[in-house]
């Protein structure tokens, strides 16, 4: 696998379902991963969260069964063991990815969600939307 660690945020993973354009961002960043170019970091909270919000979105049992079977056999499962969090974002539900990130010493969170920039400061990782991270992965190949 790569040498970026990333989690992303169900955001980029609904974007990626939803878009049907060949030169999407989020379709390309899945791609990727798929293709070893950069780790992604899940954690059993996150699973449960992609699974959720994709139903909720109307993907089919096929499409969340085959990204959540991918996720299993390519990506690396991050044990919450810390649960420390100098300052927690203000909506619950990203508590989940900022701890994933901190326990899997991730290099990246990616997300659409502008709420994670309140914890910025205290992260030893880069919050940054897709097209920054692909960016950053394309230099780096």
């Amino acid at each position: 696998m790569g040498m970026f660690l990333a989690v992303l945020d169900t955001n980029v993973v609904l974007a990626a379902h939803r878009s049907n354009a060949p030169t999407s961002p989020n379709r390309e960043l899945l791609a990727r991963w798929g293709a070893g170019e950069f780790t992604l970091l899940y954690s059993d909270d996150i699973l449960l969260e992609y699974i959720e919000k994709l139903i909720e979105k109307g993907a089919s049992d096929a499409t969340v069964r085959q990204l959540i079977s991918s996720m299993l056999g390519t990506g690396e499962r991050v044990e919450i063991e810390s649960f420390h969090l100098r300052r927690y974002p203000s909506d619950t539900d990203d508590i989940a990815f900022v701890l994933c990130a901190l326990n899997g010493d991730a290099t990246h969170l990616v997300t659409y969600d502008g709420g994670f920039l309140e914890v910025v400061r205290d992260c030893p990782f880069t919050i940054c939307e897709p097209l920054a991270f692909l960016r950053e992965l394309r230099r780096s190949l």
